[in-house]
């Protein structure tokens, strides 16, 4: 099978495990739904993802609700393509430089050699300058803005930044905005999980991984989640499929 891309799998399991703690620790965690209501929808579903839920237990991440975009954002695109470690070290550099909460003008008066000076790629920093110039032209709707937003919309809004595609949006609206049923069927952590969950021989393509999703609906964010922790389990030690 194929191996889950390298910035999909560190931003991934940093969001999935908790990852690095905001560093103020100020941000709402809960979900903005009934998690208990939904899986007792996903077990009641799907046999063979209710066996994944008892097998793995209750969720044990709860999303910043209200946190900033611009905070979130930044976090995500320093997390690309680099171990926790790393990544956890060039962020703090990086608002030592620029102060936090995070404030788009501070952004664009630090000279952009400084913010590579802090471990950032041309690109990472490309694309948080690009970033910082849309929210600074008020482009980027803040925390309350976006709770009412649909996510047609943020994607819309979002995706016109540098370094910023679906994925990340999906990711955001997952891990930030609590956003139920969201399933980002083209990561490759997905389509891998679902493949150990019923026993593909290959990988599901995106578009049969989403018709084998509406089962779930409207709880895929946290189906998702289950799917992305099967992948830390030994195949061994998972519900075998079929049974």
């Amino acid at each position: 099978m194929q191996q889950i891309s390298s910035p999909q799998k560190q931003l991934r399991q940093r969001l999935i495990l908790g990852g690095q703690p905001c560093n103020t620790g100020i941000y709402t965690m809960s979900w903005p739904f009934d998690i208990d209501g939904c899986l007792q929808h996903l077990i009641a579903s799907d046999p063979a993802l209710g066996r994944l839920v008892r097998r793995i237990g209750p969720v044990t991440l709860t999303p910043r609700t209200d946190e900033p975009p611009l905070d979130a954002l930044v976090r995500n695109i320093v997390y690309q393509q680099l171990s926790g470690k790393a990544a956890s070290t060039i962020h703090a550099r990086l608002l030592a430089l620029t102060g936090h909460p995070l404030q788009p003008q501070r952004i664009l008066d630090t000279h952009p050699d400084a913010l590579r000076s802090a471990g950032l790629s041309r690109a990472k920093t490309t694309a948080i300058i690009d970033l910082a110039v849309h929210a600074a032209e008020g482009h980027i709707p803040d925390a309350a803005d976006m709770s009412a937003m649909d996510n047609a919309s943020i994607e819309a809004c979002l995706t016109r930044v540098k370094g910023i595609g679906p994925w990340t949006v999906q990711m955001y609206l997952m891990f930030c905005l609590g956003r139920p049923d969201v399933f980002p069927a083209s990561d490759l952590g997905i389509r891998k999980g679902m493949a150990r969950l019923y026993g593909l021989d290959e990988l599901p393509s995106p578009a049969d991984a989403t018709d084998a999703s509406i089962p779930w609906k409207p709880y895929r964010t946290i189906a998702s989640w289950y799917l992305w922790r099967s992948l830390d389990i030994t195949a061994d030690a998972l519900p075998a499929a079929g049974t």
